[in-house]
């Protein structure tokens, strides 16, 4: 009776936001109108506070970057800029030419805005965006469609990183910044200043908001694309809107799918929802490579992690066929470098690989000469004197202290089903061993809090979905000044000679002298393994067919710029209301 209640529920939000969106879009062609779920709800439209990936997805579509990745290589384009920026040496400058562009308001994008932009991220360190400015010296107008970037030193991450980023109006958020300025703590007025109507340059324009349900998005008359070719795509947008609906469950999202009254659905779908809706005739499944990264951590600040030996006993155990083929159902790739296979340059792939091709076994048996030639000790060995595996009891510390029960901390399931069952299934490979390992989710804003800014913690799995395609994050995950409270630097990994060879990554600009630099990087980390990488997953995301063409398929899935930019409505199919 419940589950009939529960999917009675989820029809009726789905018709009554249908319901809902066709009053608010009176007047308005539907078939030109596409109509995407969500799962969640934005948090903010403050361009400065949104951190969260629902957020992020609205505000794509309304501020542009200067420059931005192209589906096909992922090489670096001009996008709001005219062309490639030219760099001088001798002043350590980039100087970038803007196309003529205009705002929603109809008002000219000049150099004005981009050095206004910059200096927002630099007067009041706004923490989404410092690391990316904080070596840059100045930003000066040199005319109105021409802006020049000073560097203190050569910076890698400055084309892939700092000119990646949105650039908002100055007209807009020039009182906002006067006003906060004055405040007790600027950066805090700022952040929680309250954004409803962005003003921004990209295809679509904010037109409403209905909090709980959807938000609206009108095409943006003045986008600056419209009719150009960029990267070989001759640009729209094509349609009229978007319509964002909030759906709160992916459950109910997928059954919206299922009856036409979405589009698409966009976020990853887990694999037990694939069985059903392959078998939907009106519903196209796309498969694409993430530039992710899912692994387990160690806390190496304190006991029982702190200890390399146990570490590699810890890799060695960890079977990621299993977690790749029965956990992920194969739709995902093992792991074995900080940086994903698919990442296919910046990837390290001459890295330990653990007893990879060794069966369970083989494992086991590894991974206790490892500890016992460490000291480690059990009450009942996992080996016996015959060389058979049998279940290991009471192991004690090379101090010969028995060892406590430590916890690995996972998100809970109903967040990611995938890290709390690798959870589950680490915890018993470590027992095994008579290692005393529990496995506990935790509500994942709670689990960040004691991971990050605590460091309360043994070990923990988490993951990062959507990582930059520049590397430099391994500097920043590893720096030893990045271990503090909210750093990056989880597991407190310090070593004096990763800390150099990342200092150097960050000013060498020669992307092969680079590469050598972040391969060296990579292999330290499998070596000292503060993180164990266990596996990418695939993205899968799902539409309907036959009312839209166009979708551009690329790195990170089919939710980009340039499907919106190049979606096209079938006019010839019935309408889905």
């Amino acid at each position: 009776m419940k589950n009939f209640l529960k999917i009675k529920h989820s029809t009726l939000i789905a018709i009554t936001i249908s319901i809902v969106f066709c009053l608010s879009c009176k007047g308005e062609n539907e078939t030109d109108i596409l109509k995407i779920g969500l799962a969640e709800e934005p948090r903010t439209l403050n361009v400065w506070l949104a951190s969260d990936a629902n957020s992020k997805k609205i505000l794509s579509q309304i501020y542009q970057p200067l420059y931005m990745s192209e589906p096909a290589t992922q090489k670096l384009i001009p996008w709001l800029a005219k062309e490639h920026p030219v760099y001088n040496p001798e002043t350590i400058s980039y100087t970038v030419t803007l196309r003529k562009a205009k705002w929603s308001d109809g008002t000219d994008l000049t150099s004005k805005d981009v050095v206004f932009t910059a200096n927002i991220i630099k007067d009041f360190r706004v923490p989404l965006f410092a690391s990316k400015w904080d070596f840059v010296k100045k930003v000066e107008i040199i005319d109105k469609q021409t802006v020049r970037f000073y560097l203190t030193k050569p910076m890698a991450i400055f084309l892939t990183r700092t000119l990646t980023g949105p650039v908002v109006q100055k007209k807009e958020w020039e009182k906002i910044v006067q006003i906060a300025k004055k405040k007790e703590k600027p950066l805090k007025t700022l952040l929680n200043h309250k954004i409803e109507k962005p003003v921004g340059s990209g295809p679509f324009v904010l037109k409403e908001w209905r909090k709980g349900s959807y938000l609206y998005l009108k095409k943006n008359t003045y986008f600056f694309g419209e009719g150009i070719i960029i990267s070989g795509f001759k640009l729209g947008p094509f349609l009229d809107a978007i319509i964002f609906k909030i759906f709160g469950t992916s459950d109910v999202a997928i059954l919206a799918l299922k009856k036409g009254t979405i589009d698409m659905f966009w976020k990853g779908i887990q694999p037990g929802y694939l069985a059903d809706l392959q078998q939907n005739s009106d519903i196209r499944i796309f498969f694409s490579e993430k530039s992710a990264l899912y692994f387990m951590g160690f806390n190496l600040r304190k006991p029982p992690f702190n200890d390399i030996n146990l570490r590699r006993a810890a890799a060695a155990v960890i079977d990621r066929n299993f977690i790749v083929s029965r956990i992920l159902q194969n739709y995902g790739t093992k792991l074995f470098s900080i940086v994903p296979l698919e990442n296919k340059f910046w990837c390290c792939q001459d890295v330990d690989h653990y007893c990879e091709s060794h069966p369970r076994d083989k494992r086991i048996l590894l991974a206790y000469k490892t500890l016992r030639n460490a000291g480690y000790t059990w009450k009942i060995s996992p080996v016996d004197l015959d060389g058979n595996i049998v279940e290991g009891k009471g192991i004690r510390t090379p101090n010969g202290k028995p060892m406590e029960r430590f916890t690995i901390l996972t998100p809970p399931a109903d967040y990611d089903p995938h890290r709390a069952m690798s959870g589950m299934i680490i915890q018993e490979w470590f027992r095994d061993l008579g290692i005393p390992a529990y496995s506990r989710p935790m509500s994942f804003g709670s689990l960040l809090q004691t991971v990050k800014t605590k460091h309360n913690f043994e070990a923990f799995i988490l993951g990062y979905g959507k990582l930059s395609l520049d590397p430099d994050y391994v500097r920043i995950f590893f720096h030893s000044k990045n271990d503090k409270p909210r750093g990056w630097n989880m597991s407190g990994y310090r070593n004096p000679c990763f800390d150099r060879l990342a200092d150097q990554s960050k000013t060498t600009i020669d992307p092969n002298q680079r590469k050598k630099l972040l391969f060296k990087m990579q292999k330290m980390i499998s070596r000292d393994l503060p993180y164990i990488p266990l596996y990418t997953p695939k993205l899968i995301e799902a539409v309907r067919k036959g009312k839209f063409t166009g979708w551009v398929e690329m790195q990170n899935g089919i939710g980009n710029i340039w499907s919106f930019c190049m979606l096209k409505p079938d006019h010839h199919t019935k309408k889905s209301f």
